[in-house]
């Protein structure tokens, strides 16, 4: 037997093993370099969500902000208009409020001809604002818009309401679209008891 051979090839074992531990050292570090990156860019991944999150949120807030005057606990009279003149009048009570970190608003009217629990937010994605009226008989969500210090709510293509600010409070009114022009059917003054 020629140990001589046997010596080379377990000297040529070493080195080979020694070259592949030097690779696999290698691979290993470059993998964890490589997964300290991909770590790393998910850390930077994740905070740029929650900054457009926070930004989105922030344009919410700063759009629900511009409701501020709608705030409170109010009293007030509701008018009911047929053909443009006056034929019922009744008291209102209505309490108004944020919630869900200043997201919604949260309106509660009560008067003995409507009971309504209407939220109204607005949506980031679509920048619109939303109105979704409760009542015993359901919900007509629609589409609404803040402009000229009021909020336009849009409920069909032949109905709105508006919500304005007034010296003493807000009023809110609807409009109904008859024979080219927009002709008032309601309207509710409020004044905050505050």
């Amino acid at each position: 037997m020629n140990f001589g051979n046997i010596n080379s090839i377990t000297s040529n074992n070493k080195n080979l093993q020694s070259k592949y531990n030097e690779v696999s050292l290698f691979k290993f570090l470059e993998q964890m370099t490589s997964l300290k990156i991909k770590i790393k860019l998910i850390i930077v991944i994740f905070h740029c969500m929650i900054l457009n999150l926070s930004i989105a949120q922030n344009l919410g807030n700063e759009k629900m902000v511009k409701l501020s005057f709608l705030g409170g606990e109010w009293i007030g009279i509701s008018k009911t208009y047929e053909n443009g003149k006056l034929i019922k009048e009744i008291p209102v009570f209505e309490r108004i409020n944020y919630d869900l970190d200043s997201s919604i608003l949260v309106l509660q009217l009560n008067s003995e001809a409507l009971l309504l629990h209407t939220i109204i937010y607005f949506d980031e994605t679509d920048n619109t604002y939303y109105y979704y009226p409760f009542s015993k008989h359901g919900v007509r969500p629609a589409p609404a818009v803040f402009k000229n210090g009021q909020l336009v709510v849009q409920s069909s293509e032949i109905k709105r309401f508006i919500f304005a600010k007034t010296e003493q409070g807000f009023r809110e009114y609807g409009e109904v679209f008859e024979n080219g022009r927009w002709i008032k059917y309601f309207q509710d003054d409020f004044i905050n008891t505050n």
